[in-house]
């Protein structure tokens, strides 16, 4: 038996009520992850989560509140404030009890079975598996990094050796317009129809548009294998909660990590419109295709919009090239409109990776000869010194700026969701972006255009400017 209490918050959204509901104790076990382990795990597991329980706290209440009316973790840890679990050691494996949990989590007394999976995806990713990692090196080169990310994804059983290439990774916003969302759905569904399974960062908006319409037309062809990967990182989890079409969820440790899981398991990449995470998103996969190493590597790049929509991408490709020179244009390909259009390349170009692979004995599930610089691989800490000492001018290869270009738009992601960094703005005042006068004048227009479409506001709350552009 389970009992509902109830709290009240003005900060989680005017339907606030429905998830401010507590279940006083519940107790869940696995299905999937964590089921069978051996004592030794066990005692690693119980260890673990000694030095990883307020992570792992975090993370397990943004997955069972899934509130689609705020993304304030602040918020949701004070409503919350006496959420606790508790690790159970039984005969028969282990058993994690709840208290205070969101109860619209729960029905008739159980938790939903998809969200239980995500509790276990959770524990697995966050604390065993940093367990299992206690005694590396405190510093990981490029190979064991790369390594890593492997060794994360086939715990999660996320890499698989005898899948063909068919999956596509979506990007795109959180907080998107109706008409954008219903563009995501509808190429999902052209996805799905063509047995092609969906990988997005797991959240609501142009992460869940994919899955919805991707399970539809999985179903339409009676594809019993659909696939709806969702792959976060605990500092961005509680702004993107996963949604409830995630079947397969994955936590990387930060967001290099994630960011590098996403292009070695893509097939194909597909840029739905966004803000600035979306963008840092495309200078991260750019500054992999440009780079000298890659000039042979096939992965396709989409940027797919409905053409009502298109000024997120004009204005994107505008700042590209202008910053990164007219030769960029040929590493991705923007495509408005025609969702059936879109997934018939998708598909042509799924069997072009098959043969890629094939042909340089590269696996299908995991992309090794992929080069990926060191840069882009450690975590970049978006401190006030860290970001002005980014070095934005042309000086730099091309590679080089995207990289440097791609940190910028991860520091202004981080101030504006990540509580750390929002409080460090808060106390310091904002980040200081030191830039080339062109390409401050090009970033200026390309952030002030977000502003206008309303693209870096956290859902209808004004938005305030987390950075300031000095020109060199």
């Amino acid at each position: 038996m389970t009992k509902e209490t109830s709290t009240t918050s003005n900060s989680l959204g005017d339907n606030a009520s429905s998830y401010t509901k507590k279940i006083e104790r519940a107790y869940i076990r696995p299905s999937k992850s964590l089921q069978l382990l051996s004592r030794q795990e066990i005692d690693l597991l119980m260890e673990s989560t000694k030095s990883t329980y307020q992570l792992f706290r975090r993370c397990v209440l943004a997955i069972l509140s899934s509130n689609p009316h705020s993304d304030d973790a602040a918020a949701l840890l004070e409503v919350y404030s006496d959420f606790k679990i508790r690790l159970v050691v039984q005969s028969r494996g282990i058993r994690l009890d709840l208290y205070n949990a969101p109860a619209n989590a729960f029905v008739d007394g159980m938790m939903i079975r998809g969200l239980r999976d995500q509790v276990f995806s959770a524990l697995r990713d966050i604390v065993f598996f940093k367990g299992l990692n206690a005694f590396s090196p405190p510093s990981l080169s490029s190979a064991q990094i790369t390594d890593q990310v492997f060794s994360i994804l086939r715990h999660a059983n996320i890499v698989r050796s005898s899948i063909r290439p068919n999956l596509a990774v979506c990007w795109g916003g959180h907080s998107i317009a109706r008409s954008e969302y219903n563009y995501t759905k509808e190429v999902g569904y052209h996805l799905g129809l063509r047995g092609i399974n969906i990988a997005t960062g797991s959240g609501p908006g142009a992460m869940k548009g994919p899955m919805k319409g991707a399970a539809v037309g999985h179903t339409k062809q009676q594809f019993k294998e659909g696939r709806y990967i969702g792959v976060t990182e605990p500092g961005i989890i509680a702004a993107e909660s996963p949604n409830m079409l995630v079947n397969e969820l994955v936590i990387l440790p930060d967001i290099e990590k994630r960011l590098e899981a996403f292009v070695r398991m893509a097939h194909v990449l597909v840029v739905f419109p966004g803000g600035v995470g979306t963008a840092e998103e495309v200078l991260y996969i750019l500054s992999i295709k440009m780079h000298a190493e890659n000039k042979d590597v096939l992965l396709p790049l989409y940027f797919a919009a409905d053409s009502c929509n298109a000024q997120y991408f004009e204005e994107l490709d505008k700042f590209l090239v202008a910053c990164l020179g007219e030769e960029v244009r040929q590493f991705y390909t923007i495509h408005l409109g025609e969702p059936k259009a879109l997934a018939q390349k998708i598909k042509q170009d799924m069997y072009l990776v098959k043969q890629y692979r094939s042909r340089e004995a590269d696996a299908y599930s995991y992309n090794w000869k992929l080069h990926i610089p060191e840069g882009l691989q450690h975590e970049f800490d978006p401190t006030h010194e860290n970001m002005s000492s980014l070095a934005l001018h042309k000086n730099n290869d091309v590679a080089t700026l995207a990289m440097q270009l791609r940190s910028a738009f991860s520091g202004i992601v981080s101030g504006n969701v990540k509580p750390w960094s929002v409080q460090a703005v808060k106390e310091k005042g904002p980040f200081q972006l030191k830039a080339d006068e062109e390409i401050a004048c090009e970033l200026n227009s390309l952030l002030k255009s977000f502003v206008e479409q309303k693209r870096m506001s956290l859902m209808d709350s004004e938005y305030k400017p987390c950075f300031e552009l000095v020109s060199r």
